[in-house]
């Protein structure tokens, strides 16, 4: 050893004790403690639900339900969007934020639009999500609303370290904000910035929140969580379409169930111009682009 090199501290009995109790307690609270929802006992769920109901109705004033419906049988939800049709509004982003009570101070978007030049095509590397004109569509440009690409070889959800994000037999990708470290490996991962984290605590103004909430999906978030785009789970799973595709002023958004042949999403991917984000990347998202015109 050099001479210069410090000697290295030995560790008291006292030290190694304290260090070997909280490995045991940390194994002990995986073991016997809180479970992620997925594998919890039903009954032990619907009493955390109950628990979070409470919680959030005292907290916002109103009375709030917590759902954990779960998938569909035969059922594996698609989107499709025109981009032909879309003008870039925005409304999509506004109605996502109210349905899914995302923070309003700090700002937290699932939904980002890019406007793009005509004569570049697809091309992320110029795309704007800061574009302010006075009115949309502006000329020589056209509009890519980017979220949750729900990918059937999803990286976000290989990376994670407790478990805490997977996908439902429905395909949509999940987060069980109980289980979250946010360690943000996903958001690393995600080849789409589709992920967004809670740097501070999320504020909903008062009488603001959408009390129709998914325990999986639209429930009030903490600080220090990632959270994204669900598909409006909360909506999806009752027989909804999401808050986006409701809104949208010019049917650009399209959303159906893959395995149905007679749905409407399966008929743009067999007969329209169709195309996926970053397809070499082989992440398989069950987002879909298409060219109506």
């Amino acid at each position: 050893m050099d001479a210069d090199e410090p000697t290295p501290k030995r560790m008291s009995r006292r030290q190694f004790g304290s260090v070997a109790a909280a490995a045991a307690a940390g194994f002990l609270l995986t073991a016997c403690g809180p479970r992620r929802l997925r594998e919890m006992p039903r009954e032990r769920l619907r009493k955390a639900l109950a628990d979070l109901e409470r919680e959030y109705s005292e907290k916002y004033g109103t009375k709030v339900t917590v759902s954990d419906a779960g998938p569909m049988p035969g059922v594996v939800f698609a989107y499709a969007l025109d981009l032909s049709r879309c003008i870039g509004c925005r409304r999509c982003v506004y109605a996502c934020v109210e349905e899914n009570n995302q923070s309003r101070d700090p700002q937290v978007q699932w939904i980002r639009v890019l406007q793009m030049d005509k004569d570049k095509g697809v091309d992320f590397t110029h795309a704007n999500p800061y574009y302010q004109p006075a009115e949309v569509p502006q000329d020589g440009h056209f509009y890519v609303p980017v979220s949750c690409q729900q990918c059937r070889n999803s990286p976000c959800t290989k990376t994670c370290p407790t478990g805490a994000t997977w996908t439902e037999p429905d395909g949509i990708v999940v987060i069980d904000y109980d289980w979250c470290i946010g360690c943000r490996c996903c958001m690393a991962a995600c080849p789409y910035g589709a992920r967004h984290f809670n740097w501070g605590e999320p504020a909903i103004p008062k009488g603001a929140l959408n009390p129709r909430t998914h325990v999986l999906g639209n429930r009030p978030r903490p600080k220090g969580v990632v959270e994204k785009c669900t598909f409006c789970i909360q909506r999806a799973r009752a027989g909804r379409y999401p808050a986006c595709v409701e809104v949208c002023p010019v049917g650009a958004r399209k959303f159906g169930n893959l395995l149905d042949p007679d749905s409407e999403i399966r008929y743009i991917i067999e007969h329209k111009r169709v195309l996926v984000l970053k397809e070499e990347l082989q992440t398989m998202p069950k987002f879909f682009y298409f060219y109506a015109t």
